[in-house]
């Protein structure tokens, strides 16, 4: 790896071009293994710049805050509640800008690196309304002007709410926009992190004797529902996967020990397994110990492993690039448990809404594990657990030139940007192998592959493969993982409007898996003719395959 230049796999071009798939692919699951994408430091000093303005930008917020006079002056603000919601509102106005989740070249965003309000102020675009539209005033997958106003409006007051006094107007005002633009388009409401942020400004609606122990306890639930979603057989591979890729971790041979024989058994080691296990085991006890300690050393060791925790995630830079959360979280540990050590229950002055608020949350977070299909993983909080819904999406001849001409995009189509980074078709050719392999890394990846050849037939291999993800960055505006975004209701939109023909498109969808189950279940969809097949496949077969595998059992439930 250089400061300029990626390290990405050598390739016989001559040969390797002419490959199938699978075999072309083999060189990057063990390059991948030891290496990572191999981002230049360069990419990795951008993003680190980028967390530097998120927390400097925030402090100009935090000390245009009335008695707060200087970031010097620590007894100032070092126990006024005021700084943590400041950083609420600012980082859901960092987010819902694209500056976020989801940013630049490591979620394969160069040129622009984020979409968000280049396509969201612009009427036309496709939105994708909560519950399929059935709320009144929200049908229709076109973003009109008024849609364009709503998104104006929320950074407006954002904006307002951030600067000066913090009061409870304007985060209400703020919370009623966010909710109205999550039933006209559930994008903007995920890419601000409505689960997140707006749980946390209705905490700051509450009495305000009560607000810190509101954001105490939503705090704590998310840090459980993420804990709670990696109980499953995913999170070993999604920790092997995401520290192979950590620039941190500079040195190849460390990097091997997390599979089991690299390169020939590219499963997780068991060195790998126990680190996940044992940060799933922090991730449940330290915030309760938090929640309960009162000032003291206990406490203050208790923040202390939270923050390496945060900082794990952080310096792995995981795809997806949440490293703007993690410093939030962290700013979460010092301004509400550090500086309010203990959290009197016995003295909230309205329970009913802090508990409501908490039970909310709970239900949403326990519908999603065993629901799946009917919630986002964010709301689900699976955050990093290897458990989501993903898709491939594969074209043919010409179809992907009518998607070009006829989407209004927030970007150019990955492959597209890939060759212009890299100079050529082929060049570019590598690194979107590299993405086929990350994907495969992970168990549902497996089942993609081993389903385009079902869905496309013997000459899948003619078909250009995108990962859905960033079919919806383009055509959405935003992507963070939630393969809900490009499922049944965007396949729809696309049609709509660039007419696919039978057998032009096909698409395969895998469901994450529900918490009681054993099993994720399949779709394979046609643009043009809809919904082909949907059966299960077993999630204990899937882990118990190389990354590579094509093979995975398909048990179909029925066809039409």
């Amino acid at each position: 790896m250089g400061f300029l230049q990626p390290n990405l796999p050598e390739v016989d071009h001559e040969v390797w071009d002419d490959l199938p798939r699978d075999e072309r692919m083999r060189p990057m699951f063990r390059h991948y293994a030891e290496s990572g994408f191999g981002s230049p430091d360069v990419v990795i000093l951008m993003y680190i710049v980028k967390i530097v303005v998120y927390v400097a930008v925030g402090w100009l917020f935090v000390l245009s805050t009335p008695g707060i006079d200087g970031f010097f002056a620590v007894d100032e603000w070092w126990r006024n509640g005021l700084v943590f919601f400041k950083f609420v509102m600012w980082t859901t106005l960092f987010e819902v800008l694209g500056l976020g989740c989801g940013f630049g070249p490591l979620n394969l965003r160069f040129v622009p690196p984020m979409g968000a309000p280049l396509y969201w102020l612009r009427p036309g675009t496709i939105r994708l309304p909560f519950a399929g539209g059935k709320v009144p005033l929200t049908g229709g997958d076109e973003r009109t002007v008024v849609d364009v106003v709503l998104y104006a409006a929320f950074l407006v007051s954002l904006v307002v709410a951030a600067w000066g006094d913090l009061t409870r107007t304007e985060v209400a005002v703020s919370v009623v926009l966010l909710a109205v633009l999550g039933l006209r388009d559930q994008v903007i409401f995920l890419a601000a992190r409505g689960e997140v942020y707006g749980s946390l400004m209705l905490a700051f609606l509450v009495a305000g004797g009560d607000q810190i122990t509101a954001a105490k306890l939503v705090m704590v639930v998310i840090w459980w529902g993420a804990a709670t979603s990696k109980l499953n057989r995913h999170f070993p591979l999604v920790m092997a996967t995401m520290q192979s890729n950590s620039p941190m971790l500079r040195f190849g041979h460390v990097k091997r020990k997390l599979w089991r024989d690299w390169p020939n058994d590219l499963r997780p080691s068991k060195a790998a397994g126990a680190v996940a296990h044992f940060a799933t085991v922090i991730e449940f006890g330290v915030p309760l110990v938090m929640l309960l300690a009162s000032d003291g050393p206990v406490l203050k060791i208790a923040a202390v492993i939270m923050i390496l925790f945060h900082l794990g995630i952080l310096t792995s830079f995981p795809m997806g690039v949440p490293l703007e959360w993690n410093v939030f979280m962290i700013g979460g540990i010092v301004f509400l448990f550090l500086a309010h050590p203990g959290t009197p229950f016995s003295d909230l002055s309205e329970p009913l809404l802090v508990w409501g608020l908490v039970a909310g949350l709970v239900a949403i977070v326990a519908w999603g594990n065993l629901v799946p299909e009917k919630v986002s993983f964010l709301p689900a909080m699976r955050y990093y657990a290897g458990n989501w819904a993903a898709s491939s999406w594969c074209f043919r001849g010409d179809s992907i030139d009518r998607f070009d001409q006829n989407i209004v995009k927030a970007s150019m189509l990955p492959h597209l940007q890939l060759e212009k980074v890299y100079g050529s078709p082929e060049e570019a050719a590598v690194p979107l192998h590299m993405g086929y392999a990350f994907r495969g890394f992970h168990t549902h990846g497996r089942a993609l592959w081993t389903l385009v050849p079902r869905a496309c037939g013997p000459d899948h291999e003619d078909f250009l493969i995108l990962d859905g993800e960033l079919v919806a960055g383009t055509s959405l505006g935003w992507n963070f993982g939630d393969g809900h975004l490009h499922g049944p209701r965007l396949i729809d939109a696309l049609q709509k409007r660039c007419d696919f023909q039978p057998g032009d498109l096909r698409i395969v969808f895998v469901e994450s898996q529900p918490f009681h189950k054993g099993t994720q279940e399949y779709r394979i969809y046609d643009a043009a003719t809809g919904e082909i097949e949907r059966g299960l496949v077993s999630v204990k077969e899937m882990v118990d395959r190389q990354p590579n595998a094509t093979d995975v059992p398909l048990h179909p439930l029925d066809a039409t």
